[in-house]
């Protein structure tokens, strides 16, 4: 109910700028915040996955977060580096956000507890924890509970 409070307490204040001929300001308060989730751990950053990423949220109008799994000491990845300027050479609004946890548990609790993130997008690793049954790969539980589509990039090989 609060949600939905909050939007309308959004429209009304954009038809005050709207009326006062603000249209701009309007038009950027009714905007929906998109976000999509890149979750990478470090050492395994690919360059398709990034790629996708960068090409949808172009695409899409969305801005990026960027969930980097890192164990205690560790650097950022140079290829990260690389790819935080090409985000700011591209205009794209990206978070970093950095996690030490398991891939698939930070995911789920960060798009629990995030509405705007519209996809996750993840390279192909043994992280996404497929169980097999026969000849079937299927996605574990927890996947299948994300509370949004979950993008996977191989590398083609």
């Amino acid at each position: 109910m609060s949600r939905l409070n909050k939007k309308i307490e959004d429209l009304m204040s954009a038809i005050t700028f709207a009326e006062a001929g603000e249209l701009e300001t309007a038009r950027q308060m009714l905007k929906e915040e998109r976000r999509i989730l890149f979750a990478v751990k470090n050492g395994q950053i690919d360059k398709k996955a990034l790629r996708y990423a960068i090409n949808t949220c172009k695409r899409i109008g969305a801005g990026l977060d960027i969930m980097y799994l890192i164990s205690d000491g560790s650097k950022i990845d140079s290829k990260l580096k690389d790819f935080q300027l090409e985000l700011e050479k591209e205009g794209i609004q990206y978070r970093l956000m950095k996690r030490d946890g398991s891939l698939r548990q930070e995911i789920v609790d960060y798009t629990d507890s995030n509405n705007e993130v519209l996809f996750v997008v993840i390279e192909s690793s043994d992280d996404i924890e497929p169980e097999h049954k026969g000849n079937e790969r299927r996605l574990s539980e927890s996947w299948k509970n994300l509370k949004c589509p979950l993008v996977v990039v191989t590398d083609g090989a």
